[in-house]
Order: structure tokens, then sequence, then C-alpha cells
């Protein structure tokens, strides 16, 4: 009955595993790029007398900019028509008129094809408005062919090797294009007012033809074998890490696809960012759990993860265990868990396969954060324990088997079927039975009554069946000790009887107590303290 998930981790690589044996803590750059000043991207000039900046760039961060000369900034007045938030009328830098038709890769020599290519790069990097389909339909074209043209061209095997100032350029064209302000989630009141997010549609880019071949470009940039990591680095720097972190919480998943495959390369080639990344994605999941509990990218993040947890060195570091205490085990608190529960569980159980000895951790964490009233989400929690419990050796179940049970003989009883059902199917599973026999003097006791009492009161008749076989199974494993839990349990239930009784009377005792002292006083319903009946009933309970 249970499922491993073992191999839904879908990132396009050669290997899932990243090897953090080696390079992991190393120093990151020290050259800050030329295309981040204060962790803006700055832009370029796309073609004469066109100054293409992001949407989120100000006059200033344009004159700051290292690719644009003073000269270009101070110019005429129809220059500065260009720079947005200038007062100057005039159209806006992302204006896509005079357009120029550039020759093929094909159609020139080798020697001219960078050249080639950082026209078509600046060409690129020139913005259009995408919410009006019917808005520079021409320009539009020649940029989206241009685009695949050079993504041709970068992810063609036998092709010149790039220089330091062309990976500038692709840096450069894909700030421009992909570092923008996201729009508001539509659905961001109606999450607040109780409504599912699994149910909501996800709000489409319109820009998306233009986008994707940004991303493939930049994906085919990163993995090629002919990008040199040790100059890339300075313009793949820690400010544009960050940027497309920022990224993840777009509401399209096939943006959210592309995010995930290129920073699990990111990750892979650029080994001196990767105690950065680790350390960003970990302040993304602080500021969704404790704060916001909002955010559309938390299951690509953690399917990075896997990967990156699958190739920890051992024996773990200490970084790595506070990792899966402060961030992973926490994660288990936001209602929407179930969003991405079935990645995170991949990453707690990947934690526990290379240490045995962060089953206590675990299995207490989780017990810390079990939900009350959500039915659904202690299915989750169930599923999740299984596997966890799969990894455990002995000497960690034995730590921690009393509030477990405690809490799986809750679970037992539950009047929600689905929740009752998948506790008892944790007796389905050999290594969990193989545990619950070698400590059976501890378990059986937990679980016996609730046991007993779904065998008598539950009224769902699959849990009933379960029920019934999971106390035959403990009848055969230790019939003295299941004898002995019986006579225990009968004798508590005449024990609570009696105390039941006992309660009965001492109630009509009062009743009749305050019925003579009602008439004795003539009608009056007060005691003789001058205090109303009710009092009477608070004190006798």
């Amino acid at each position: 009955m249970k499922k491993r998930w073992r191999n839904f981790f879908p990132v396009k690589s050669s290997s899932s595993k990243i090897d953090n044996s080696s390079g992991g803590d190393n120093k990151p750059s020290s050259n800050p790029s030329p295309l981040h000043s204060n962790g803006r991207s700055q832009g370029y000039v796309a073609q004469q007398g066109t100054v293409a900046v992001p949407r989120w760039s100000t006059p200033n961060d344009v004159m700051n900019s290292n690719s644009i000369t003073l000269g270009m900034v101070m110019g005429s007045k129809q220059d500065l028509r260009h720079l947005p938030g200038s007062p100057v009328d005039g159209p806006p830098a992302n204006s896509s008129s005079g357009f120029e038709h550039l020759p093929s890769f094909k159609d020139v020599p080798s020697s001219e094809k960078l050249a080639l290519l950082g026209r078509k790069l600046k060409l690129c990097s020139v913005l259009s408005d995408f919410t009006d389909p019917s808005k520079n339909i021409k320009e539009k074209e020649v940029k989206r062919q241009t685009l695949v043209e050079t993504v041709d061209f970068i992810g063609s095997p036998g092709n010149i090797k790039l220089n330091e100032v062309a990976y500038e350029e692709i840096v450069k064209m894909v700030s421009v294009n992909l570092f923008r302000s996201l729009p508001p989630s539509p659905h961001s009141s109606s999450v607040s007012e109780g409504h599912d997010p699994e149910e909501e549609e996800p709000t489409m880019d319109p820009a998306w033809p233009h986008l994707s071949l940004v991303y493939e470009l930049l994906l085919r940039f990163v993995a090629s074998p002919e990008t040199d990591a040790k100059q890339a680095k300075r313009y793949i720097d820690h400010a544009f890490v960050l940027r497309l972190l920022d990224l993840f919480d777009s509401e399209d998943p096939r943006e959210r696809d592309y995010l995930k495959t290129i920073l699990h390369r990111i990750y892979g080639k650029f080994m001196v960012h990767r105690p950065f990344i680790r350390k960003a994605i970990n302040n993304i999941f602080y500021r969704f759990i404790f704060e916001t509990e909002k955010h559309n990218g938390i299951a690509e993040l953690l399917e990075i993860l896997g990967s990156i947890i699958n190739g920890f060195a051992l024996p773990l570091k200490e970084e790595h265990k506070l990792f899966l205490v402060r961030a992973l085990i926490p994660l288990h608190k936001p209602k929407c868990v179930s969003l991405y529960h079935q990645q995170l569980s991949y990453c707690i159980t990947q934690f526990v396969e290379k240490d045995m000895k962060l089953a206590d951790t675990v299995i207490r964490g989780l017990l810390k954060y079990w939900p009350i009233t959500n039915s659904q989400k202690e299915v989750l929690f169930l599923a999740e324990l299984e596997e966890v419990l799969e990894a455990t050796q002995a000497p960690e179940f034995q730590r921690c088997m009393l509030p477990l049970f405690r809490q799986v003989s809750r679970c037992l009883n539950s009047s929600h079927f689905q929740v009752a059902e998948r506790a008892l199917f944790l007796w389905n599973n050999d290594h969990i039975i193989s545990l619950v026999t070698q400590n059976r003097q501890t378990v059986l006791p937990l679980v016996f009554s609730a046991l007993e009492r779904n065998t008598r009161n539950h009224w769902n008749q699959t849990v009933h069946g379960l029920t019934v076989n999971v106390r035959k199974m403990f009848l055969e494993m230790d019939k003295d000790l299941f004898d002995e839990c019986q006579r225990k349990y009968l004798e508590e239930e005449e024990k609570s009887k009696g105390l039941e009784e006992k309660r009965e009377n001492n109630w009509k005792r009062l009743e009749a107590a305050a019925a003579s002292r009602i008439e004795a006083t003539g009608g009056s319903k007060t005691n003789t303290l001058g205090l109303p009946l009710g009092v009477i009933a608070v004190a006798g309970s």
C-alpha cells in the first residue's frame, strides 16, 4: 500500500545527483558584474538613438550604468524621450520602432559571427507590449525570429567559442527581458477568503512566446560545455541569482519549470555560488513559513533541493542539519502544504536515509506540526510518517515511539475514515511491523484501547475490517501480552462506568437539594447565600 517517490525529480540534467563533496564552501567571486549596480540590471544601447532599459530602472540608474556612456545619456532632447520617467514627451524605451533585419549567421563569415551575435542580442533587448496583441506585430515577429536564430547559434555544437564580451551581452539581454515586476495575483483576495489554491487556474504571461526563447537561450548558455564558468561567474553573479530566484513566484508553471532547470544547472556549474544559493533558498522558505504563507515556487525549489540533498557528502555538515530543522520541518506548518508535500517528503526522507540518527528529530518535528482539524493534511502526514519509519532503525524508533504511537492511537479513532484507514495501513509495512514487534511491550498498550473502540463503534466498514486484522496480528504476535492488555482495558472500562454512575448520582442529589431549598424559600430560585442555582451546578461539576 505504500508508494515511493524516488524518481519524480524531473530536472533536466545529465545527472540528478550533484556532488557537494568539494568546492561547496568556496568564497563567491569578489568581482562585481558591470551588469549589476545596487542589485539592478542596468540595460544598454539597443540601437542608434534608443536605450533599452528594464521597466524598474530610473533615469539615475541609467546615468550610473557602466554600459551607457555619459554622452549617450546627456544627448539631445530626442534621446531623452527613451528614458523611463523622463519628463520629455515621446515613445518609451521599450518602443519597437526602427527594427532592422539582420543577416543570418550562415550568411556571414566566421570572423564576423561574434559581431553579428552582439547586434542580434541588442535587437532582442528591445521590449514590446504583449498586453495588446495587435500592437507592433511586425516588430514582435522580427524579435522572435532573431531569438530563434540566436538560440540555435548558441546551442549548436561546433560554432565559434564565445568570448567574455559575448558573455556580458548575453547576460544583459537575458536580464532586460526576464527581470521584471511580476503582476499581482488575481487570486490573492480569494486565497484569504478560504478558497483552495489548487482549484484556481494559473495566470499565463502573454509574453511567454518570447520569454520562453530567452529562457531557452539562457539554459543553453549555462549548460553548454563551451561556457567557461570562471569567466561567466563575473556576470552570472549573486545579484543575477537573486533576481532569478525572485521569478520563482511567477504564477506561470511553464516559467517556473524553466527556472527550476536553469537554477539546477547554475548550482552544478558554478560551485562558488553553491553556499549562496542554499542560503537564498533558505531565506525564501523563512519568509514563506513565518510571514506570508504565499509563494508559487516552493514545490520547484524543493525539487532542486531534492537533487542537492542527494549529493551531500557524509558525514552531514552542521549547516545541512540546521537547514533540516529550521526550514524543511517547519514547511509542514502552512495550510497549503498539500501543494508541495510530495517534494517536501522526498527531501525529508533523503536526510533520514543519509543519517539515520535524524529520524528521531524528523518524527518529533512532524508531531510538533501535526494538524488537529485538517483531515486531508493528516492523511499526508501519515503517508510521510510511513516513509520516514521505513528508513528508521530500532535505536531511533525507541526514542520517539511513546509520543508517536499516542498520536497514531488518536488517528485510529478519527471519525474521518481516510485518517483512520491511513493509520491502519502502517501495519501493512513489513519494516514497521518488525519495529513494532521488537517493542510490542510498549506499543500495544498505547494502541489497544483505540483498536477495541474501533471494533465496537466505528461507523466505516473498511476501517472496522482493517482494525480486526491489526488486532488479530497483535494477538498472534504475543497472546499473553494481548490478554493482559484486554484485562486492563476491561478493568478501566468498569472503573469508568463506576465513575459515570457516581457522577450521575451526585447530580441527582444536587437537583433534589436545590428543589427542596426552592420550596423552603417560598419558590425563590436562589440558594441560601443569595446566589443563582447555577452556582450549585458549577460547584457540583
